[in-house]
Parts: structure tokens; sequence; C-alpha cells
């Protein structure tokens, strides 16, 4: 069993969908879990959930486009800093005509500006230690072209890239950093962007959108995170500077 014993995780985005996925598994393995999230209920329906059940998990209210807010709120973790994970995010749909300068000033503000200013929260802390596990949650849309997805492509595309280099630059200081792009999974936001935008045709378009993938079906978020965990487990002490698509075929297979 993968194990993340006596490690502290940070958790973007840990209160609902797949970061909610991740909080939940890295706490049964182990690690003391901060749940970071926008969402205060949410966010500590989370944690109680953890720690009811002995895990050991805390609530961190943060807006993760304010450095100052992201400086006081990771004062409150623990002075070892084991292990980021960057899954805060939003999708946007929408081409390079349609799109919004505001929509997508609003992107980059929080999947691209919130991750590097978490990850520059964190590396301080992992250079002091020489040591750390940086884990962003990027997407296919980084690597091929989606429909309608100009925006959203953007900001993860630029995930991949930052990876890449916060990998090579801070490999002397024993840390690692890796990034996962999954493509469709059955969240709560799925079910809430059918409901808003097919209203009456939930089903047949999720099967639509599940058949998009060669596996036939949708990831679930469970299956995020057991390859976030491994990622950020001492099993993977060799990986870094690597992205892994978790996509039931869709980039090998419809390219």
């Amino acid at each position: 069993m993968l194990s993340l014993k006596n490690k502290t995780a940070v958790v973007t985005g840990g209160a609902s969908g797949i970061g909610k996925s991740i909080s939940l598994l890295f706490a049964k393995s182990g690690a003391h879990v901060y749940v970071v999230d926008m969402s205060e209920e949410s966010g500590s329906g989370v944690t109680k959930e953890i720690n009811s059940t002995g895990g050991q998990s805390t609530f961190l209210k943060c807006n993760i486009t304010s450095q100052t807010e992201i400086d006081t709120a990771f004062k409150h973790v623990l002075p070892q800093f084991d292990i980021l994970v960057n899954n805060a995010g939003i999708a946007h749909i929408g081409n390079a005509l349609n799109t919004t300068e505001s929509d997508f000033d609003k992107l980059y503000q929080i999947n691209v500006k919130g991750a590097y200013l978490t990850m520059q929260a964190a590396l301080a802390r992992m250079v002091q230690q020489e040591r750390g596990v940086v884990l962003n949650m990027a997407s296919i849309a980084g690597m091929v072209g989606l429909p309608d997805r100009f925006a959203y492509s953007m900001s993860k595309g630029a995930i991949i890239s930052m990876t890449m280099s916060v990998a090579r630059d801070f490999v002397k200081y024993n840390i690692r950093c890796n990034c996962i792009s999954p493509a469709r999974v059955h969240t709560p936001f799925v079910d809430g962007f059918l409901a808003k935008n097919y209203p009456g045709q939930e089903k047949e378009m999720f099967e639509k959108l599940s058949k998009t993938q060669p596996i036939g079906r949708m990831g679930t978020a469970d299956e995020i995170a057991q390859l976030a965990l491994y990622l950020c487990s001492d099993k993977a002490g060799f990986i870094t500077g690597t992205n892994y698509p978790i996509d039931g075929g869709f980039v090998t297979l419809n390219t």
C-alpha cells in the first residue's frame, strides 16, 4: 500500500471533485492534509469527514489569486512542507473569437497565476528543507486541440510548461515536480454543466461526452486521486518533469 505517513500535504481546490478525492485518499494514506478552498462550508465538511475517521486535516480558506492570502494561509501549515497539489481551477467554453477579455483574464488569474503563487510559496519552504513534491493538475486540453476550449487550453498548456520548468530548476534541491492531464472526469461540475447547458438532454449528452474517450466512459475522481497518490509518494522518487495523461486512451488513440 502506498503511504504518506508523517507527510504534510496541501491540496488547493481540495473541497470538491478531484480535489476532494485527493484530500480524502491522502489523509487515508497517513498524511496531514491541508484543504485549501474558497468554500468554507465544503472545505470544513471535508476536514470533518477526515478527522471523524481518525485522519488529520485542516481547512484553510484562501483565494489563490492573492499572494497575501496565500502567505497568510500557508503560515498555518506545519513547518514540514512535503507535498503541494495544485488542483484548484475553473473551466471555460469558447473559441478565440467569442472568448471575452474578462473570461480570458479570469482563467489566467485562477488557473495560471494561482498555481504560480502557490508553487512559489511552497518552493520557498521546500528549498530550505531540500526536499518536496509538487503535483500540478493540467489537462489533455493543454496537449491537443479541443473544440471551444481556447482559454482553458491556454491555461493548462501553461501548467504543463511551468511543471517542466520547476522540475528542471529545483531538481538540485531534491524537489520533484510532475503534472497530471486528465480527460473528462465525472464530477459534480459535469452534472452542473449538463443541467445548465442541456436541460432535458442531460442523459444523452452525458453518454455522448463519455464516448469521446476510446475506453467508452469518463474517468472517476478516485482514479485521478490514485495516480496523484503514487506520484506524491516515495515510490515515485525517480519521477520528475513528467506529464501523465490519464484519459481513457484519448490522446494516443484519437491522434
